[in-house]
């Protein structure tokens, strides 16, 4: 903007010099005698924001970091050394544990020369798959993989059980420096696998020659931005997000979709579905027999499924607001007007899920009684315990994720691929690694594969709201998020609800959602099933090895903890779809099906729409 008499606007009809414009300046004041008396209070109040540079320095260091912020560890570190430092008898510990395990190893040396079938002097962790082939138990690469376990549990008594030191700093550490074992694994090295070995012999070296070809092509991808070798086997439309439909609806951030009745009769209550924004909507639309929109069409249930926009650089500040108003509220206004006189049944997934309980809580609010029932699936609203995603988050982490988003304009999706990899690094990334790149095996794509890696891009305002709001500060679950300028509060939700969690869920773990019984002012179904994140929810029915526990928490009534419930509540086998969809029916009636109104779908794609497709 140009200012009228700036001697530093090159527009400006007048040059003067700095000193008369600020002799200018203060002759204007009113009283300049006690300009210092008046002036100093308001600018002891006023906080100095993050200036340009130093965004610009965090964002380009964050492409050498990952994003992950050299402060935050170096906290970490100086807490753990500091308060270890001044520990002796946590030292006087670590001395004796490591002499016992040295001892342990040495005998179990001797032992083994003499009785090589004898019992390992420590047993991997069940979830620790890395040493069970047969090659790992003979001379040396017992004697090798035993020493790592015995490294590695020593590490772990170092990083934690450390008095004084936070928990966040001590999760930190003790994350860190299992990261740093699991890169240094013997089973990541030519000479200490004893399976590559055996294959390196077999094939005559052709294994490391297809996995370097693996490598080359894979990174080719990588740098040139393309999916995964195996992904133009799921497209979405062809081969995956084909249950018929029709998006009737679009504005800036959704496109919603009405998917065809395929039976003669329909339940009159329609069903709104509201995936997470960090991926594209098709998980829960993938193949036919494991499509969860597909299940319920069949059943008789109208289906409605919002599919979020990719954002991109221009969307950078739209924020949480944007996302309940222009997304969630605007796809159920959009689902009540054509299905008038009837209240909708609303599933969330994952962070939609979280959305999801918000709308619900601000309809309640207003006294809106547009919902039915409230259905989350692998959904937080409480993240005090929200696992080891929370090592990411922290002050001088956010601030510094948000200078790199603030460059951007929204977080790259595989910066946030690289975070939730680095949780499970042992079965995503290093296990990976040796099977395609030393072993030469290409790992076949599943559908459920190739939508993991068909990820989407973060708003930054979104984001950055997101993480600090509810992640850091717990605002939602704490009755502080705002809409409107008023908090919200989880107690106000006052419809049925089922909440399903599963068992090995690394994003939302199912004692951080099981929470949500302590805040909900209804009654509540919890249903807990196997499997992890997104297997566990995509748990078609046939699906082998799958099992569920389901009970209902009453409103009123005393509170049971998680771990009594899962004591007290019985096994079932098989997929939880029938469970949830004889929940959803109770009670309802069914009318006729109707045809999808075509009538303000005018140039509007049909199913899967136009949005899953952005890249």
């Amino acid at each position: 903007m140009d200012i009228p008499g700036n001697p530093f606007n090159p527009s400006s009809t007048a040059l003067i010099s700095p000193f008369e414009a600020l002799a200018a300046s203060l002759s204007r004041r009113p009283d300049t005698t006690h300009f210092a008396e008046q002036a100093e209070p308001a600018l002891e109040e006023q906080e100095d924001q993050p200036t340009s540079a130093d965004r610009l320095f965090h964002a380009v260091m964050g492409r050498f970091t990952a994003g992950i912020s050299p402060a935050s560890l170096a906290l970490a570190y100086a807490d753990w050394s500091l308060h270890l430092s001044q520990s002796p008898g946590k030292q006087q510990i670590l001395v004796e544990k490591a002499m016992r395990k040295f001892v342990r190893l040495a005998l179990y040396v001797v032992r083994n020369l003499t009785e090589p079938e004898c019992d390992p002097c420590i047993q991997p962790l069940i979830q620790d798959r890395r040493f069970r082939a047969e090659q790992w138990q003979h001379w040396p690469f017992c004697l090798i993989y035993q020493s790592f376990l015995l490294h590695q549990q020593w590490w772990h008594n170092a990083t934690t059980g450390i008095g004084g030191m936070s928990q966040h700093h001590q999760q930190v550490v003790s994350f860190t420096a299992r990261q740093l074992l699991d890169m240094l694994s013997p089973v990541n090295f030519i000479a200490t696998n004893p399976e590559v070995l055996d294959a390196t012999a077999r094939e005559s070296g052709q294994n490391l020659l297809r996995g370097m070809q693996y490598l080359i092509e894979d990174w080719e991808r990588s740098v040139g931005g393309k999916p995964p070798v195996g992904s133009q086997q799921f497209r979405p439309g062809h081969e995956v997000a084909i249950t018929p439909g029709q998006v009737i609806y679009r504005n800036r951030l959704i496109e919603l979709i009405q998917y065809a009745p395929q039976t003669r009769d329909a339940f009159q209550q329609p069903v709104l579905i509201v995936p997470a924004w960090i991926m594209k909507y098709y998980i829960l639309d993938l193949s036919p027999h494991n499509s969860l929109v597909n299940y319920l069409v069949r059943r008789g249930h109208t289906v409605y499924m919002i599919s979020w926009r990719n954002p991109g650089p221009e969307e950078r500040d739209m924020g949480m607001d944007d996302y309940l108003h222009r997304g969630l509220l605007d796809a159920l206004h959009q689902v009540c007007s054509r299905e008038p006189d009837q209240q909708v049944n609303a599933v969330g997934y994952c962070l939609g899920g979280t959305l999801l309980a918000i709308a619900a809580a601000w309809l309640s609010q207003q006294h809106q009684k547009k919902l039915a029932s409230l259905t989350l699936l692998a959904a937080q609203t409480d993240f005090s315990e929200a696992g080891e995603l929370r090592l990411f988050i922290d002050d001088s982490q956010l601030d510094y994720l948000d200078d790199i988003m603030w460059n951007q304009g929204y977080l790259d999706n595989r910066q946030m691929a690289g975070a939730f990899q680095l949780l499970r690094s042992r079965d995503l990334i290093w296990s990976r690694m040796v099977n395609q790149y030393l072993l030469g095996q290409r790992e076949n794509l599943t559908d459920l594969m190739a939508w993991n890696a068909d990820a989407t891009r973060m708003p930054y305002r979104m984001q950055s709201e997101y993480l600090r709001q509810l992640f850091l500060n717990n605002d939602l679950f704490a009755g502080r998020f705002k809409v409107g300028g008023r908090p919200l509060a989880l107690g106000d939700i006052r419809i049925p609800s089922f909440v399903v969690a599963t068992e090995a869920d690394h994003v939302a773990p199912w004692r951080s959602v099981y929470k949500l019984n302590l805040a909900i002012g209804a009654d509540l179904t919890f249903l807990l099933t196997s499997g992890g994140h997104n297997a566990g929810i995509t748990s078609e029915p046939g699906h082998p090895r799958r099992r569920y526990r389901v009970g209902l928490c009453p409103h009123g009534e005393n509170y049971i903890d998680p771990d009594r419930w899962l004591q007290t509540t019985p096994v079932k086998e098989g997929s939880w779809w029938p469970a949830w969809a004889k929940w959803l029916e109770q009670g309802q009636k069914k009318r006729p099906s109707r045809p999808i109104d075509f009538s303000h779908a005018a140039g509007l794609p049909a199913a899967p729409g136009e949005y899953v497709l952005q890249i």
